[in-house]
């Protein structure tokens, strides 16, 4: 809360943990905005995220968008050095506005005016500062208006004007949400809930942020036009989220999780049949929660289990797995029953990944007041699904948005060909035009996903991958809002294509091309990131070394590491927004000239694994020529491979491709009767890279002494090659 202005403003300083200090000569504008009114309501940050423009700025990474993108330390706006410049933000719409807060870096301005507009040309003075120190200026404003500028008027020193963070806070003018019970109204084909009376559709997201970050996000959810958020656990942590959902006017579907949950993969193996301990302990846990925030202005309504009627083949099959549907959809009831008995005030939901589970709700889960489930590519199938069934319970879909790489057709390296960043975005449109096609039945949705990982996951589903919006971004609040009129929208890439991209070699270069533009000429910055996800398991987007050679294209170094990468183009506005396209490349033993004097060569080893996985893996494997095959050794210190050459050969260099289970120390030794060795080369450094060793000898035999493993398994060579 935040006191309406006295007579004699004041503005509020603060530097860490430092004392309020009132700013002397601290001056009222003669210009005055509408008094404020007696009772204020809780403020909420509007300005975060918002369009802002600048009158310049000292370098390309100083724009006015990191003045309003929640980074207080680590990213500002900066401007020239002179004094008449000024910084401002949309904020979409008319807002209430209460205080301004400026968190000034050792760049300040002395003198300044806050200054607002309705239409972004005609301004109107709230207050003039004199005599600012810097810091953090938190200054109350009241009135309203669409536009808020801080116009410089003198600099505190040389430089120009920075702002680590420009903050405006206040109200929207939008009417408060209804209040009172919820309920799932109507008949057969033509439910409707509602919240106090009154019709509510659930234009939603689900929640991917902490629950303590809560304050930072919820008004930039809010503006989206969403009115619903979703989770998927509630406990003594969630009161953070729900209090600030009810501070900006929006509702939580509070879930409970259950295993085996999050569909193929996840969770662990319940018997639903038998193990009446777990069921009891969670009955006991989600009442517990239920009774906390039952009462709670947030709370729309319960949401038990996520996608465990298809988790549960991960743990049973046949007759078996039939049993424990029934059993866990029948323990969803008893669920749904105490929920009643605690809180008759809001309905009680399961969500699950298909259709087909509705058929055991429908016959072991009556007490449910409507059906959930997640559904992506297939969401306009779901309407058919539903009649098809004879169901008699209406729906929400509970996350959707663009289909998932289980649903994507393989490129050419055999890996889920993912989506453009346009094609996202329509298919969260199209998602939203077949659930509200759906009349009385489907009751609206809470679309995947508010998240900010920038990782594999996070370039396919989060509309705001490290806090950048996305096309898909601006798709939601049009279906939301109707409208994104006047927001700066992001940059836009197309036919986006990797040369090399069945044989880029390790190491080497490969090239990337695609046509960037932004639908408001904003200059752009690059980067260039790869995944190793279908590689090596690591979901981590990582920034490649590249370079750009023009018009869209870049020159990428390629992993050392042997496998199916994807790579990815993003390309920034400075205003918050971000185009993200990718592609898979297949990385390959770069080609080394010369003979591979040891293909298809005697080959030996200390030991091979003849039947864990794809083996068996004989000795013959490594030096077949064949990407695709592989020697394995036992798993111990230490062994040894070796290739007849057939005769004493000029050697000159040797490739090992090797497979996960890698040497972290070896030598290289060469022998003329396969009994006397002596040793070329040591590494005690391997790191399973590809291993490109110069050897200037003549043998007959060439062996690997293999001392030290780099992982819990054993040896594992793709291809041994010896080079004439």
């Amino acid at each position: 809360m935040f006191p309406p202005p006295a007579t004699r403003s004041t503005l509020r300083r603060t530097r860490g943990a430092a004392a309020l200090a009132t700013l002397g000569a601290l001056l009222a504008s003669s210009l005055t905005l509408a008094a404020a009114p007696t009772a204020v309501a809780a403020d909420s940050l509007l300005s975060q995220g918002k369009p802002a423009t600048a009158s310049s700025q000292e370098g390309e990474g100083y724009s006015a968008a990191a003045a309003f993108d929640g980074n207080l330390t680590g990213t500002r706006w900066a401007s020239q050095w002179r004094d008449a410049e000024w910084i401002q933000v949309d904020l979409g719409a008319s807002r209430s506005l209460s205080r301004v807060v400026l968190t000034w870096e050792g760049a300040f301005g002395k003198n300044y005016e806050i200054q607002v507009s309705d239409d972004g040309t005609n301004w109107r003075t709230a207050k003039t500062v004199t005599g600012s120190d810097g810091g953090t200026d938190e200054i109350a404003v009241s009135g309203s208006g669409r536009y808020v500028r801080m116009n410089g008027l003198i600099r505190s020193g040389g430089y120009g004007y920075s702002l680590w963070e420009f903050q405006v806070y206040g109200t929207t003018t939008a009417e408060p949400p209804a209040q009172g019970a919820v309920r799932v109204a109507g008949s057969q084909g033509n439910w409707q809930l509602t919240v106090g009376g009154q019709p509510y559709t659930v234009k939603g997201l689900t929640w991917g942020p902490s629950f303590a970050d809560a304050p930072k996000y919820m008004p930039d959810v809010k503006s989206m036009g969403v009115n619903t958020i979703r989770t998927w656990g509630t406990d003594a942590s969630s009161k953070p989220l729900l209090d600030t959902a009810a501070a900006n006017g929006i509702r939580v579907i509070n879930g409970f999780w259950l295993q085996p949950g999050g569909g193929p993969g996840s969770g662990g193996c319940v018997n639903y049949v038998t193990d009446a301990a777990y069921k009891s302990s969670m009955l006991t846990e989600f009442a517990k929660w239920v009774d906390t925030y039952k009462s709670h202005p947030a709370t729309l309504m319960w949401n038990v289990g996520n996608e465990s009627v298809l988790g549960l083949q991960n743990c049973y099959s046949g007759a078996e797995l039939e049993a424990q549907r029934n059993a866990y959809t029948t323990f969803v009831n008893d669920v749904a029953k105490k929920i009643h008995t605690i809180d008759p005030d809001h309905p009680v939901t399961s969500t699950d990944a298909w259709t087909g589970a509705w058929p055991y709700y429908k016959r072991n889960a009556p007490d449910l007041d409507l059906y959930s489930m997640n559904s992506y590519g297939d969401i306009c199938g779901v309407k058919q699904d539903w009649v098809d069934g004879g169901y008699n319970k209406p729906y929400i879909i509970t996350e959707t948005g663009p289909a998932g790489e289980w649903e994507v057709p393989n490129d050419a390296n055999g890996i889920p060909d993912q989506k453009t960043d346009v094609q996202t975005a329509e298919g969260y449109t199209t998602a939203w035009n077949c659930i509200t096609g759906h009349q009385g039945v489907a009751l609206g949705a809470t679309m995947f996903h508010y998240g900010i990982e920038h990782d594999f996951g996070g370039i396919w589903f989060n509309l705001l991958p490290d806090g950048l919006k996305r096309l898909s971004y601006y798709a939601v609040k049009k279906a939301y809002t109707g409208s994104t009129t006047g927001d700066n929208t992001p940059p836009v890439i197309s036919n986006m294509v990797v040369d090399k991209a069945s044989n880029a070699p390790a190491g080497g270069e490969f090239t990337v091309r695609a046509n960037i533009s932004d639908p408001q000429n904003d200059p752009l910055t690059y980067k260039v990131f790869l995944s190793g996800n279908y590689a090596n398991g690591d979901k981590r987007l990582v920034e490649a070394q590249w370079r750009s050679t023009g018009n869209g294209t870049f020159a990428v170094t390629a992993p050392e590491k042997l496998g199916v990468w994807k790579v990815y183009i993003q390309a920034e506005d400075g205003r918050g927004n971000a185009g993200i396209e990718t592609k898979s490349v297949k990385v390959v033993a770069p080609p080394v000239s010369g003979t591979n004097v040891a293909l298809n060569k005697p080959t030996t080893a200390s030991s091979f694994q003849a039947g864990y996985g794809d083996c068996p893996c004989a000795p013959g494997n490594a030096t077949d020529g064949k990407a695709g095959t592989r020697w394995a050794s036992d798993w111990s210190d230490p062994q040894w491979i070796s290739v007849d050459l057939g005769a004493s050969t000029a050697i000159r260099t040797l490739q090992l491709v090797w497979d996960p289970a890698y040497a972290k120390s070896y030598e290289v030794q060469l022998s003329d009767d396969g009994t006397n060795w002596r040793t070329v080369h040591t590494t005690t450094t391997g790191n399973g890279d590809i291993d490109t060793i110069n050897v200037s000898a003549n043998a007959r035999h060439v062996r690997l002494n293999l001392t030290a493993r780099g992982t819990a398994w054993g040896y594992s060579l793709y291809e041994f090659g010896v080079y004439s």
